[in-house]
């Protein structure tokens, strides 16, 4: 494993047990979860442009992109959240966040993705 792969994987090692470590639970807004836990890979404003991009084999998702996220239902962003990238088919490098976040907190992130893309989901 050369650097930056052991750099970005001790990255996500302490946000997925940073509450744990901390022996509290966070009780904080979708925005503030957002920025503590999806910020650094998909940037700030979820544009998908966070620090740690230039790191990762496969580039974060952008949340602001409403031709993308309006294909994806709230249970899709909500197992994403929950479980991870690969239970959604998508990247390993997403990591699940349902032992981090409460299923009240993750319906609420799914709440913050819609008003990041400015969409709601698209059933075709």
């Amino acid at each position: 494993m050369n650097k930056k792969s052991f750099f970005l994987l001790g990255c996500l090692v302490f946000w997925t047990l940073f509450p744990a470590m901390a022996g509290t639970s966070l009780a904080a807004s979708a925005k503030d979860n957002y920025r503590t836990y999806c910020a650094q890979c998909h940037g700030i404003q979820g544009n998908g442009r966070g620090v740690n991009i230039r790191d990762m084999s496969v580039q974060p998702r952008n949340h602001t992109d409403a031709s993308y996220m309006s294909q994806r239902s709230d249970e899709d962003l909500a197992k994403a959240d929950r479980e991870g990238g690969l239970a959604i088919d998508k990247s390993v490098l997403m990591p699940p966040w349902g032992d981090t976040l409460s299923p009240a907190e993750i319906k609420d992130m799914v709440q913050y993705l819609r008003t990041l893309c400015h969409c709601t989901y698209n059933a075709q």
